[in-house]
């Protein structure tokens, strides 16, 4: 599909944006999504293309590493300067080929820890990748997505003709008008909803998880764990917080590694 200049410069516009932590208009970003099918079609390979360049800019860079000033950056803001600076070049690279083809079937999107994503999908939906995270997706069928690792927040568009279905440690979710969380750490999933409500293995179990309640489910295991949750607290990692709560340690450590 080819783009014009307006709708990759907005694209772009919005890539900026949503790489920031500090990120809160996500009712406006849903709505420019909503336009226009090519708004989400060309924010996907803005941001597929800014991290291709963010890649290669940093196997540019010395092998040896330059001594840090006192009044260098900190280590977020170098970040988030290399990612504008790869969606500068990405976005002109864009520009001077003036068509980009989209390629059908699965692709893999992954972040790398302390890294955030944002992923449009065709629908309207979007994902939030969280760091040290690897989804894989599928162009001829937008409704599908299969979380192999780490964390994701899902903002789904529900359509009660073809629901959107998550793969995610052998369990099957299926959405039901839906804001929800999902993590894969190890063999454990865990699955919480903050709005609409999620059907988890609704071929085997069946089981419905509100709004406000979280679900754990060991891989392998038939059994599951039900319990309550702050709704606040849904994909709060994506607003920079993280709460524990007789958590165990390696559970921890492991929120901690993808965050930073």
């Amino acid at each position: 599909m080819a783009f014009d200049d307006r709708i990759l410069d907005q694209a772009a516009a919005w890539a900026a944006r949503t790489a920031d932590p500090t990120f809160e208009d996500w009712d406006g970003f849903t709505a420019w999504l909503s336009l226009a099918p090519a708004h989400a079609e060309a924010y996907d390979l803005v941001m597929a293309a800014a991290a291709d360049a963010t890649e290669a800019l940093r196997s540019a860079q010395p092998a040896t590493p330059v001594p840090a000033a006192n009044d260098d950056p900190a280590p977020g803001i170098m970040r988030r300067r290399w990612f504008v600076g790869a969606l500068a070049a990405s976005v002109a690279a864009l520009g001077a080929v003036g068509l980009w083809q989209m390629q059908p079937g699965a692709y893999v999107v992954e972040t790398a820890p302390g890294e955030t994503r944002m992923i449009a999908l065709e629908d309207g939906s979007s994902v939030l990748l969280a760091g040290g995270s690897r989804i894989e997706l599928d162009h001829r069928d937008p409704r599908f997505a299969e979380l192999e690792a780490g964390q994701a927040l899902f903002r789904i568009r529900h359509d009660e003709a073809k629901p959107f279905r998550v793969d995610v440690g052998g369990n099957e979710l299926v959405d039901l008008g839906t804001v929800f969380d999902v993590k894969l750490s190890g063999d454990l999933t865990t699955v919480a909803v903050s709005e609409g409500a999620v059907a988890f293995n609704p071929g085997a179990q069946n089981v419905r998880v509100d709004p406000g309640h979280v679900l754990t489910n060991v891989a392998g295991s038939a059994e599951y764990k039900l319990d309550a949750i702050a709704p606040t607290l849904v994909g709060e990692w994506s607003e920079g917080r993280l709460t524990f709560q007789d958590a165990a340690l390696d559970a921890v450590a492991a929120d901690l590694s993808r965050a930073t």
